[in-house]
């Protein structure tokens, strides 16, 4: 049986940056952000290259001020559908939610494919999926997701911006 090791957390990602009750690890290159992923509660890991530290410098910025908009080079990802509720997600602004319905009629589609899409967002926090909730304000699922760590972490994010 062939031993197979995985890779330390901190050689996974381009920088991890600690926020309050979890952490955010960044991957990426020097041109883009390929992911945003969270992570639970651990050490920050120092950026690898210069758009790895501009990317913790941005949101770094969003954990002292949630309405900082992020500009950053992300990687195209997604399908046709994906990337159109993402435009959607991103025109959110701070502060305010969406649930998946209202999304869903903007897009003329189901509500159940709006949270898949949601769920396959593989840039949370830039691309605010937190801001979309259920209808009649519970909370959803989040990173597909129905309960424990991450949706602890959509319920801090929407505290931070105030909702």
């Amino acid at each position: 049986m062939k031993n197979l090791m995985r890779a330390p957390v901190s050689e996974t990602y381009q920088a991890i940056v600690a926020a309050p009750s979890f952490c955010l690890g960044l991957r990426g290159d020097d041109c883009e952000l390929h992911s945003l992923v969270y992570l639970e509660p651990g050490p920050e890991v120092p950026p690898r290259n210069p758009l790895a530290a501009e990317a913790a410098r941005q949101l770094r910025a969003y954990l002292i001020d949630p309405g900082f908009i992020f500009e950053l080079p992300l990687r195209p990802s997604g399908t046709a559908f994906q990337r159109r509720v993402w435009e959607q997600i991103i025109a959110i602004p701070s502060r305010q939610t969406k649930s998946y319905g209202e999304l869903a009629r903007i897009l003329h589609n189901a509500p159940r494919a709006v949270g898949q899409a949601c769920g396959a967002n593989p840039f949370p926090l830039i691309v605010p999926c937190h801001r979309v909730i259920a209808t009649g304000g519970g909370l959803g699922g989040f990173a597909r997701q129905r309960g424990g760590f991450l949706l602890d972490v959509k319920r801090w994010l929407l505290a931070h911006e105030g909702h």
